[in-house]
């Protein structure tokens, strides 16, 4: 896809945007990796960017735009908020930048697809992460797919009580984006694991005090695979949710993969067997490493911006299905 050539010095020089969780991670990633060095860091708040830069001995940037415009960085990783991570993306590719960015890469399907052209334009790397397909559920699903028979219905429910909930950006309508386009994840996983998506049908709903903010959503989709597989997807979070639930099902004719939070089990007609989960511990690490392989020896990534718009474009139909009440066909480009 890229023709990329390696750094002179070996070195990848890298620029930072964001001082959250996934931030930290990408952090102690590249500072870990010999290959890099993390030069810069730019976030929301001056006191958190200030400590952040100086616990990873980087130089602090009064914004995202004024570490875009430096031209001694390589390598700009994005782990900022969900809706500026189009925006920036596409300032960093125009000043010829390599970009690893969380997911989504935007919040709207146009933009997407115009930054995956910039991308090959510039003929540098657009990489969207998608760490769910490393960890240790997804491969036990991948791993015992195939004695499952002939699949015919999947559930998955990922809910979480907040109480209170917090008041930042993953409760902001327009900062953390529609549910199942925030979460991507929840549908990138089906579509890896299933292909193509026919039609989905969607409802959601909110609870809010003020314009803005919300205190909880629960979000429900029903998704038609052309194989003739039907999937169920809620997602749903803060305080008007009462119990956790991290649960996958998978239905056969011969039998069912049902994995609930830490334990999984593979259920067939004459047993049932526990089955290995692995750990979701280190993928952001994991996945910075196979981004910068990518980069200095061209090794294949584990999924493309591509496949990434793809689930994008069938999150938006859950958008769409849930604004209108109707059922919405995906067709092909």
């Amino acid at each position: 896809m890229y023709n990329f050539e390696p750094p002179l010095n070996q070195i990848m020089r890298v620029g930072l945007v964001g001082t959250g969780y996934a931030a930290k991670l990408r952090a102690e990633a590249l500072q870990q990796d010999p290959r890099t060095q993390l030069v810069a860091i730019a976030g929301h708040t001056p006191e958190k960017t200030t400590a952040f830069a100086q616990e990873y001995q980087a130089e602090v940037m009064n914004s995202w735009l004024q570490l875009i415009e430096r031209e001694d960085l390589d390598l700009v990783v994005i782990s900022s908020i969900n809706q500026d991570h189009g925006k920036i993306t596409q300032a960093a590719l125009t000043k010829g930048k390599h970009v690893i960015v969380e997911y989504p890469l935007s919040l709207d399907v146009k933009e997407a697809e115009a930054l995956i052209a910039l991308a090959k334009a510039k003929n540098k790397l657009l990489h969207v992460e998608h760490i769910e397909l490393l960890g240790g559920w997804h491969q036990a699903l991948k791993q015992h797919l195939e004695q499952l028979g002939s699949l015919f219905y999947v559930r998955q429910s990922t809910v979480k009580p907040e109480n209170p909930a917090p008041r930042k950006w993953t409760y902001n309508h327009e900062q953390f984006g529609f549910p199942l386009m925030g979460a991507l994840s929840r549908l990138h996983r089906l579509t890896d694991l299933f292909g193509e998506v026919l039609s989905v049908n969607c409802h959601q709903r909110y609870w809010e005090t003020e314009t803005n903010y919300y205190q909880s959503c629960i979000c429900v989709a029903q998704l038609c695979f052309s194989n003739g597989l039907l999937a169920q997807v809620i997602y749903g979070k803060g305080e008007t949710i009462w119990q956790s639930e991290r649960k996958f099902e998978i239905h056969g004719e011969k039998g069912g993969l049902i994995l609930d939070g830490n334990t999984g089990i593979f259920v067939q007609p004459e047993k049932t067997t526990l089955i290995d989960m692995g750990t979701r511990r280190g993928l952001f690490a994991k996945d910075t490493t196979m981004a910068l392989d990518h980069l200095f020896y061209g090794t294949p990534l584990y999924v493309t911006p591509e496949q990434s718009l793809y689930t994008l474009k069938v999150a938006d139909a859950t958008r769409k299905a849930a604004q209108t009440g109707l059922t919405i066909f995906l067709t092909k480009d």
